[in-house]
């Protein structure tokens, strides 16, 4: 693997990803007017004005920077969870590893930093499973999923609003729903690694 703009290697990437689809020369709807009328710390929203027929509709986006999602699975077959409360749902969730990308900033990077922060773990070998949007009826986050191998402890070093505890389950246990999770960008890194598992047991036949 080649160098990385973060001084590491770059990581290997799986032979498919997931991204936006060609409108095969298809115009795109034509935006009559946009406005941002929110803007905060994580998330901004924005109103559109679209053209539909003879009409217009109003499309409300929510933007965001994007985020990166870290599967880190260890020798054993093992994969870490992160356990913590997520205030918009009231509920503890299981969820990989994951944090938001600063504006401008490569994914490999978040990814490296995101998983010492969060599960105090730094990986020898990365590759990248492809990247996804969160939902993009209204919402404009694309999200990049790593598969993170050679992991080492490091210090965890969490943001001051966090308290996350850290979990490890077989990976082939997760795979069977156990434990049960419903994060959806967990599940939906979880269908990539699989693909790729599968890609590479067919190269290896």
């Amino acid at each position: 693997m080649g160098a990385g703009r973060d001084g590491g290697a770059t990581p290997e990437r799986a032979p498919h990803s997931v991204g936006p689809q060609d409108r095969q020369g298809t115009p795109l709807p034509e935006v009559l007017s946009s406005r941002i009328v929110y803007s905060g710390a994580v998330v901004s929203l924005r109103v559109d004005e679209v053209r539909a027929g003879s009409g217009s509709v109003t499309r409300e986006v929510v933007e965001h920077s994007g985020a990166v999602v870290m599967v880190a699975l260890d020798d054993a077959g093992r994969v870490v969870l992160a356990r913590q409360f997520r205030h918009a749902v009231s509920m503890d969730l299981l969820e990989f590893p994951a944090g938001g990308l600063e504006p401008g900033e490569d994914p490999l990077v978040a990814a490296r930093r995101e998983l010492r922060e969060e599960a105090g773990l730094v990986a020898d070998g990365w590759v990248f499973l492809g990247s996804f949007f969160s939902s993009p009826g209204f919402l404009h986050e694309e999200l990049h999923a790593f598969l993170a191998k050679g992991l080492r402890a490091a210090e965890q070093d969490l943001d001051e609003d966090e308290d996350i505890e850290t979990v490890w389950v077989g990976l082939d246990d997760l795979m069977r729903g156990a434990p049960a999770v419903s994060d959806a960008k967990t599940l939906a890194t979880l269908l990539l690694l699989q693909r790729h598992l599968a890609l590479e047991r067919d190269l290896e036949t």
